[in-house]
């Protein structure tokens, strides 16, 4: 799970400053976590603790309420009851990871990504995305080669994946839905040699910098193994001791199976 705050944290300097390389500082003074790490490590928190995520969503957002929240979710979140709001938004696939790495079969995996998303992205499409990403994540988790993690996806959820992160780069642009984001941060992920080589494919395709690099990280942690430990130390440095205790608590308990 700390490949994906790894790559929301590397990537949120690029996503109103988009850029089309693969070559650029892993770190910057100005690299910090944003939605995408608040709402990832929320859920850990509910798969550790047991609380609900609605109740964590809401807890974390009043934590952390200035990290780039969409307008939809800022109103979710505000409410007293709040009802999910039919989104297919990127924001359901960014923040799943823990699912793929706390379950230990693929029908709960997607079982339990839809129930941690449909509270706020109930559209369709919002559900595909969280379940896709987490499926990648279980599935480099448990082993699967890349060839056979592209073969689920695409029969299971019908996402084109043929295209190399080259041919997808010079068209690529700034896109919040799922359907225009989880195919390209996955794309990512099969044409990397490393954990490294898979965060900078995503940053460099543009668009929504953090949370394509959000959902590649996640992906990549899974089938490399680990995150480089500078990069990891990187990240602890950055989060504060709260974000960064459940993060280490869920790693220690979940991310030690490969």
């Amino acid at each position: 799970m700390i490949g994906a705050i790894a790559g929301d944290i590397i990537g949120s300097i690029y996503e109103r400053n988009n850029i089309k390389t693969k070559v650029f500082p892993l770190f910057s003074p100005k690299c910090t976590f944003t939605d995408d790490t608040v709402l990832s490590v929320a859920l850990a928190d509910s798969i550790l603790t047991g609380t609900t995520y609605t109740e964590n969503l809401k807890r974390y957002f009043r934590l952390y309420p200035h990290r780039g929240y969409g307008a939809s979710f800022y109103d979710w979140a505000n409410t007293d009851n709040p009802a999910p709001y039919n989104s297919y938004g990127n924001g359901a696939a960014m923040r799943i990871s823990a699912v793929g790495f706390a379950y230990d079969d693929i029908d709960t995996v997607l079982q339990k990504a839809k129930e941690f998303t449909e509270i706020t992205h109930n559209h369709p499409e919002g559900i595909k995305g969280a379940q896709a990403a987490a499926a990648a994540v279980f599935l480099a988790v448990h082993g699967a080669t890349k060839t056979a993690i592209r073969d689920f996806i695409e029969s299971r959820f019908q996402y084109d994946l043929s295209r190399h992160i080259d041919e997808i780069r010079p068209h690529y642009h700034f896109d919040i839905s799922c359907q225009g984001t989880v195919p390209e941060a996955i794309r990512a992920f099969f044409d990397s040699t490393d954990f490294e080589d898979a965060i900078r494919n995503a940053v460099s395709l543009g668009g929504d910098s953090d949370t394509l690099a959000c959902i590649t990280g996640g992906i990549a942690q899974a089938f490399y193994g680990s995150v480089p430990l500078e990069i990891e130390s990187r990240v602890y440095e950055i989060l504060d001791e709260h974000l960064g205790g459940i993060l280490k608590e869920f790693m220690e308990r979940y991310c030690g199976k490969k």
